[in-house]
């Protein structure tokens, strides 16, 4: 009954890593829209590995055609767009695969797309995946770890409605 009268939205949300690697600052990310943080604050990892998953429980909002990049809702409201790479878009899906379509349900540690890791580091700017929480403005961000992160495991960021 309780959250039938006041809705169910959740408070906050806890992000893990949606890959096995090294925890890159925002700041340090190679390009002026991620480390200016112009779409929004976050973290980075460069992988290690060429498997993404889900960072938490949520629907997926966008698949770009070139399966470069993937948005995320979560139950808080909070967007989260997963960037495989810098400028892997030029790629043009080559060495990507996805698992999921928009308006799949997904739960923390869920398979989203596999790419691959030698491909990437060859023709794309950076192997570093930027994970940005995209309407930050909204929310309170904390980084829960700055080292290595393993995917579906590592808290990288706590998200708080404000």
């Amino acid at each position: 009954m309780f959250k039938k009268l006041f809705g169910n939205k959740e408070k906050s949300v806890v992000l893990v890593a949606p890959v096995n690697g090294r925890v890159v600052p925002l700041e340090d990310v190679p390009d002026p829209v991620f480390a200016e943080k112009m779409m929004g604050q976050g973290i980075a990892v460069e992988p290690i590995g060429g498997t993404v998953v889900s960072p938490a429980e949520g629907e997926i909002v966008q698949l770009f055609p070139t399966k470069h990049a993937v948005g995320l809702k979560t139950k808080t409201g909070a967007e989260i767009l997963i960037h495989i790479g810098l400028e892997t878009v030029s790629m043009d899906g080559e060495g990507f695969e996805a698992f999921v379509k928009q308006g799949d349900k997904v739960k923390a540690g869920d398979r989203l797309i596999k790419f691959d890791k030698s491909l990437v580091e060859e023709k794309a700017k950076s192997i570093v995946t930027p994970i940005i929480v995209t309407n930050s403005d909204e929310f309170d961000i904390e980084l829960t770890s700055n080292h290595q992160a393993s995917a579906g495991e590592t808290e990288l960021l706590t998200v708080n409605n404000k």
